[in-house]
């Protein structure tokens, strides 16, 4: 990401800029938007679920959103989609996050004196060679890796450890007992930086991204139910040097056999991109832009 900040009258100066994340602090979505807004002083706010966070996005323009939209192992996470374009945000940036995982236990506690692990569901199958060491030890799903960390310190269990992020071990007081132990070392989950559409244009300029900055662009679109229909677009597309990076469907609600779909373009000329997207609109229905932005960094950590 550019790291520039303009000056002026911007609803965000001199405050610090408040950043929706699903899970607590020193959860991946904690950490991908620390990274993100490496230059800013932000401060995140907690939430349970997805729609939570959506709802702080949309109820109050100054609070921005990061939320996970796919994982180069689980692939896309399908509901986040439906999330972001029924509340209307707009994408104005991306991070992509190398996902690492750590066992933590109490101060003093040593692998040994471990009788259960607490993690998230999706770090549990991200560790399962580490886990496979340790046979006798129970496995407890949780809703959160770093949640799982601190909930292990409030109630001071001394046989329990948890898989979370390295840092969430320091933040809630806890020992790293094992770190890089996810079995992936490639493994990346890209993070979306979600705006309230009534100021997304001005969080952009905040964000120091011009027009001609832009090379990614996400959208949906529904097609008629014709034969050739989805391989027209594909085909436009082609002509005007559009590399698709990612094409998702999903089914409509009620309507059986019908799908949206959900894409993503690259591209190195905006004017160009532009008339693409002029060249596919009588081609699709309910066409929507989700956002226009700058591909996101790509965490080296």
């Amino acid at each position: 990401m550019n790291s520039c900040r303009i000056g002026g009258s911007s609803f965000l100066q001199d405050m610090k800029r408040k950043v929706a994340i699903q899970g607590i602090g020193g959860c991946n979505h904690y950490i991908a938007a620390k990274l993100f807004f490496k230059n800013d002083n932000i401060q995140t706010i907690d939430c349970d679920t997805f729609k939570e966070l959506a709802g702080h996005v949309v109820k109050d323009p100054s609070v921005l959103g990061i939320m996970a939209i796919e994982n180069t192992i689980a692939g896309s996470l399908l509901q986040n989609y439906k999330i972001l374009k029924e509340n209307k945000l707009v994408i104005v940036g991306e991070y992509k996050l190398r996902i690492t995982h750590a066992l933590v236990a109490m101060p003093g506690v040593e692998v040994g004196d471990i009788k259960e692990i607490n993690t998230h569901p999706m770090a549990f199958m991200q560790c399962e060679e580490f886990l496979n060491t340790l046979p006798n030890v129970k496995l407890v799903e949780k809703e959160d890796t770093a949640g799982s960390a601190k909930w292990i310190k409030e109630n001071n269990l001394r046989d329990h450890a948890a898989i979370c992020p390295a840092g969430a071990a320091e933040l809630y007081g806890m020992n790293v007992l094992a770190d890089s132990i996810e079995t992936n070392k490639r493994n990346f989950t890209r993070f979306l930086i979600l705006a309230n559409k009534d100021v997304a244009p001005e969080i952009l300029r905040e964000l120091c991204v011009e027009q001609e900055d832009i090379n990614k662009s996400s959208m949906v679109f529904t097609l008629p139910h014709t034969s050739g229909s989805l391989s027209k677009v594909l085909a436009v597309l082609s002509f005007y040097d559009m590399n698709l990076s990612m094409i998702q469907s999903m089914p409509i609600v009620g309507e059986e056999w019908r799908y949206q779909f959900y894409v993503n373009l690259l591209f190195t000329d905006y004017k160009r991109y532009r008339q693409a997207i002029d060249a596919i609109l009588p081609l699709t229905k309910d066409f929507e832009i989700l956002g226009e932005y700058m591909e996101g960094e790509q965490s080296v950590q």
